[in-house]
């Protein structure tokens, strides 16, 4: 089977919903004492997130560092078990199944991680890194055409198939990248977690990443939840974007509706602190916040942003704001008493 018809054996249908996430939490305990641990209080990293994934889409997640994008991931991908919430691909909540179900599910959600240098075995060949999630799902592809199959996924990614007995050292870092996006495909998933994955690339090896996951995902009908904390690289691939704060999605729209008609300060804040390339508005003042972001420990009350918001009155410390389409010429959901269009 050849790297066209492979990719045309897997279109599916796009627009259909493939992911729904309802009220997702994930606490990680605190706790004191060596023998008998008592819970002094959680660290809340993921605190009541929803959103759908459609077949086909990309959705981009941003935010800063420690706002809970990475252990989501991981709580989508059963890396984590959530304290609260659900998740249904196509119907079935992911945190219900275990066993054979848990292992079919786990075809259907794969990953490409952050850093192609310390996601690859360098024991072992791109073949068998390749190869390597058919040992566990061995229905997928026979032992004696794994070779075949293992060819035509690096032919996809635009490696050659010939290189299968190399081992990761002899490959650059965009190369590495490209085997981890060849195991991800190897058992034909849905969806694919995209943790950060090209931000240890240079910039010129980013874009030819993403143009390949952005081609991969036309031939193939993947849908995509892209994280990543470059709003250039999200902008570029994403088609709805949320924005997360200490474990909360604070703004959710399509990619015109967040990066021309944020209504979100904090979402505000991030874009105007983004690098710009003209020269004409390069020098332009931008939305410079005040003071840390709160623990994920003993997040404020009321609204978690009110404590760096220049907008915040006593509402917002007296009454956290739900997140919920908010009037605009081009309305989209925003978690802000006072949410409107930024210049």
């Amino acid at each position: 089977m050849s790297a066209e018809r492979l990719a045309a054996g897997s279109r599916r249908v796009q627009g259909d919903t493939v992911l729904q996430v309802e009220d997702l939490v994930k606490h990680f305990p605190i706790t004191k004492g060596v023998i008998f641990k008592q819970r002094i209080g959680a660290i809340r990293a993921v605190d009541g997130v929803s959103f759908e994934l459609r077949r086909g889409e990309t959705i981009g997640i941003v935010g800063e560092s420690g706002c809970g994008k990475s252990t989501l991931a991981r709580l989508l991908l059963r890396l984590e078990t959530p304290t609260a919430g659900r998740a249904l691909l196509e119907g079935r909540d992911i945190f219900s199944l275990a066993g054979v179900e848990l292992r079919r599910l786990r075809r259907n959600l794969q990953m490409v991680l952050q850093d192609p240098y310390t996601s690859l075995n360098p024991r072992m060949t791109v073949g068998d890194i390749v190869g390597e999630p058919f040992e566990i799902h061995a229905e997928v592809a026979p032992r004696g055409s794994r070779r075949t199959r293992v060819q035509e996924l690096l032919e996809l990614v635009g490696l050659n198939p010939e290189h299968i007995h190399r081992y990761p050292h002899q490959f650059s870092g965009g190369q590495r990248q490209r085997i981890g996006i060849a195991r991800a495909l190897a058992l034909r998933p849905e969806i694919v977690v995209c943790d950060e994955p090209v931000s240890a690339l240079d910039v010129s090896i980013q874009a030819q990443v993403i143009n390949l996951l952005e081609d991969l995902q036309r031939d193939l009908g993947l849908s995509y939840i892209f994280i990543a904390h470059d709003l250039s690289v999200v902008r570029h691939i994403a088609d709805r974007v949320a924005v997360m704060y200490l474990g909360k999605i604070v703004e959710i729209g399509t990619r015109d509706q967040i990066y021309r008609r944020a209504t979100h300060p904090y979402t505000q804040a991030l874009l105007s602190s983004a690098p710009v390339p003209d020269p004409k508005v390069r020098g332009r003042q931008g939305i410079r916040l005040e003071g840390d972001v709160p623990s994920p420990a003993n997040p404020p009350s009321g609204c978690r942003f009110r404590t760096r918001c220049w907008k915040a009155q006593e509402l917002c410390a007296a009454e956290e704001p739900a997140l919920i389409d908010r009037p605009d010429a081009d309305p989209h959901a925003s978690a802000c008493h006072f949410a409107e269009r930024g210049p």
